[in-house]
């Protein structure tokens, strides 16, 4: 059973003979010995870019060898090439004063060299023991190269899909949210931090980020006390308690507070109320930014602010403010050498869990066979299997029968592109390997049917990705509007001349993730007008979408058959996509956001409230339907489910008592499948109105045709408490509360029970 009851944490969980008291005995011996320059360099981590690269305004001072080489930086980033991380640790534990070794972080967001789908993919999966095998794969890889520490997850609730960074987390629901969050962890870590072939994961970013206004990255967020500990907090503490070692603090203002200056958020929340005793680290330049946002006077007072509130470590390129300003601060008792010994012992801590200080470098052969091995790519289009959504299947196009069709056209700038098959947020991939829809679909079908392909249209930026010259992959030539013209017309065409079309649109990798918000949820360029055109031609049609968030496809949900949402599927996503379309694999994935029909809607959340007039929700736009075109949990499956006999086993209970719920689940279908029990609850009154439905249960169970699975759901304080804002406190009120158990958000079989004080 899935959900924040039954998830097993491992916060205090060691390895043999390396218990806390050990380590951190350990940890104050050396402190006791390094210097205070050492010490600030424990809290400096830099970016490496290579030997060759410059960086603008900070090309002078030493260069990053020498620094490593006098203590003064204790982790670098961005470097997965296993002989230039031998080097630099050769250089910190062999040169430096004390010999501690670096460690070594990198983005492992949902694979180093084997690429899983996109993390948003993933929590349409709702299969938390996936998510963690795949982690803990990323992990493998990771660590056999010498990353030691991955800047994953990502468990910022969004609920404004104009946010890129969507494509990073588990969508809009914090229980959801929740359960992905602690199952990277687990992936990531291990059973604790230190494990073989583990690295250290870090929850992102901390806290709000995903609640930008205007869903603009970097903007400010102001969330209330009720939505911030109710919505946007819970993933994050579902992280700590599965023993997360590190947090990563946020960029933006959180309430006109910037959150890696945030003392409340950073100490108050995290340490105090929540007992974490790892470490924090900032984004990007995040300290020296405090004094950008107009909060910090200057760089001294930023690096104050930043390490009083909590931050630990300093990412930055080029010099930190950590580096320049902290020893002065010290000198003049702004800060005290027990709060400098206090923010290095983690750090060092986490050093010595690794075993970084016994076995510093990486075993380069090794390495290669963990890279080579091929059960990773296997795992990889299991995922994308797993994670895909069937969101519409008029007249049972789908599955496809492969005798019946001969001649295929392949039509969408999506369909042919390794690069955007794997999505946002990779950066060591092997482009070559990579599996698209196009290739997919001919290594399934063979020489049994002509399959052709044209791009039909392209799609562009209006302002650059500031990661596209990191992109191996080639980009095409701008097509001038006639060649534009030429290149629709002859997909269409293409698709007369066919007896099926398989269309891949969406939007390009470099459209999602960090500093990839948009405006407006239509498919770029001229895909609509693609779309509709081809549409016209007669032919069966499949939409095949390729995306990090919900896009505007209210024309295509009426009058397209067939429409599978693959996300960004990974490496072997064209094999995915092709065993899914004919069903070597059945759809069972789930939306994890509630999608809606255009961008003036959100955000639309499933858990709204009430409000004084419920029978009209439907209807508070006069021009638009006021509900998602697909409700949250929505997904089809080619077999049926039938859910029945819902029962409560207890119809009152006292605070102190749990109440246990069962259903029958029932394939009623003629194939295998998976389906997703989702549980639903309403507090009816109370200290607070309550959202009218709050997901507090789910399982993903397969059944084959006939077979009927009976399910076992709890509910107990964890799942019925609230944050109070009238009370300023967490509180269980004594209520009636209705439940609903079914495949979705709009699930109709209902129960109650009551609970008294």
């Amino acid at each position: 059973m899935l959900g924040l009851s039954g998830i097993t944490f491992s916060a205090h969980a060691q390895a043999p003979g390396n218990s806390s008291a050990a380590v951190k005995q350990r940890a104050d011996h050396l402190l006791a010995e390094m210097s205070t320059q050492e010490k600030i360099g424990q809290l400096s981590q830099l970016f490496y870019f290579g030997p060759n690269v410059k960086i603008p305004g900070f090309d002078s001072g030493p260069s990053i060898e020498t620094q490593i080489a006098k203590g003064e930086v204790g982790s670098l980033l961005f470097i997965t090439d296993p002989a230039t991380i031998n080097r630099m640790q050769k250089i910190a534990v062999q040169d430096s004063p004390h010999h501690i070794p670096l460690i070594f972080g990198f983005d492992v967001i949902h694979g180093l060299r084997t690429i899983f789908p996109v993390p948003l993919a993933q929590a349409a999966s709702w299969d938390p023991v996936m998510v963690s095998r795949d982690q803990s794969i990323a992990a493998m890889e990771a660590r056999s190269v010498g990353i030691d520490w991955a800047f994953a997850p990502m468990v910022d609730i969004a609920r404004d899909p104009r946010w890129g960074r969507m494509v990073e987390g588990a969508g809009s629901d914090p229980y959801l949210g929740a359960a992905m969050a602690a199952a990277q962890v687990r992936g990531f870590q291990g059973a604790y931090p230190g494990a073989p072939n583990h690295i250290l994961a870090c929850a992102k970013h901390f806290a709000g980020y995903g609640a930008a206004e205007g869903g603009r990255d970097y903007d400010a967020s102001y969330i209330s006390d009720s939505q911030l500990w109710n919505v946007y907090l819970p993933p994050f503490h579902a992280a700590v308690k599965a023993g997360v070692a590190t947090l990563m603090s946020a960029y933006m203002d959180l309430n006109d507070v910037p959150a890696t200056g945030n003392q409340w958020l950073l100490q108050d929340v995290l340490r105090r109320d929540w007992k974490f005793d790892g470490y924090v680290v900032s984004d990007a330049n995040a300290v020296r930014n405090l004094q950008t946002h107009g909060f910090a006077q200057d760089q001294e007072d930023a690096a104050v602010r930043a390490f009083k509130a909590g931050v630990n470590m300093e990412m930055a390129i080029g010099q930190t403010a950590y580096d320049s300003e902290l020893s002065k601060a010290l000198q003049q008792g702004v800060i005290t050498g027990q709060q400098l010994d206090d923010a290095v012992r983690p750090i060092l801590e986490m050093k010595m869990r690794l075993g970084l200080f016994e076995h510093p470098y990486v075993d380069v052969a090794r390495s290669q066979r963990i890279l080579d091995d091929p059960a990773h790519r296997t795992a990889a289009r299991i995922a994308a299997e797993r994670s895909a959504v069937l969101l519409r299947n008029e007249g049972g196009l789908l599955p496809l029968n492969k005798t019946r069709y001969h001649n295929i056209a392949v039509i969408g700038p999506l369909a042919d592109s390794q690069r955007d098959t794997l999505g946002p947020w990779t950066f060591d991939e092997n482009l070559s390997e990579t599996v698209t829809v196009l290739q997919g679909l001919r290594n399934a079908f063979g020489a049994s049917a002509k399959i052709t392909y044209a791009p039909g249209a392209q799609m562009h930026r209006k302002f650059p990705s500031m990661f596209d010259a990191l992109d191996r992959g080639k980009k095409p030539p701008v097509w001038t509007p006639a060649q534009a013209r030429q290149q629709m017309q002859q997909a269409i065409d293409l698709a007369r001349k066919s007896d099926l079309v398989v269309m891949v649109l969406g939007e390009h990798q470099n459209m999602s993730g960090e500093a990839a918000s948009s405006d407006s949820l239509k498919l770029p360029g001229d895909q609509e007008q693609l779309l509709q055109s081809v549409a016209a031609t007669g032919k069966p049609l499949v939409l095949v979408l390729m995306n990090g968030r919900p896009l505007n496809i209210k024309w295509a949900a009426l009058h397209v058959p067939a429409i599978l949402d693959v996300w960004y599927p990974g490496s072997q996503g064209g094999n995915a996509v092709a065993n899914l379309l004919l069903g070597k694999s059945v759809p069972g994935g789930k939306l994890p956001f509630d999608w809606p029909r255009d961008v003036g809607q959100v955000p639309i959340p499933y858990a709204h409230n009430l409000t004084h007039e419920p029978q009209n929700q439907a209807r508070r736009y006069w021009d638009e339907a006021s509900t998602p075109l697909y409700p949250f949990g929505y997904g089809l499956s080619y077999t049926a489910f039938a859910f029945s006999h819902l029962q409560i086993d207890k119809s009152s209970v006292s605070k102190k008592e749990d109440v246990h719920v069962s259903v029958d689940v029932t394939n009623t279908g003629k194939l295998a499948g998976d389906e997703v029990a989702q549980l639903y609850i309403h507090q009816e009154y109370g200290n607070a109105s309550r959202p009218v439905r709050e997901l507090k249960g789910f399982e993903r169970i397969t059944l084959q045709p006939g077979q009927t699975k009976t399910l076992q759901f709890t509910l107990g304080k964890e799942q019925l408490q609230y944050w109070s804002q009238a009370l300023h406190r967490w509180t269980y009120d004594p209520s009636t509360y209705d439940v609903w158990v079914g495949d979705d958000s709009t699930a109709t079989m209902h129960a109650k029970f009551v609970v008294t004080n």
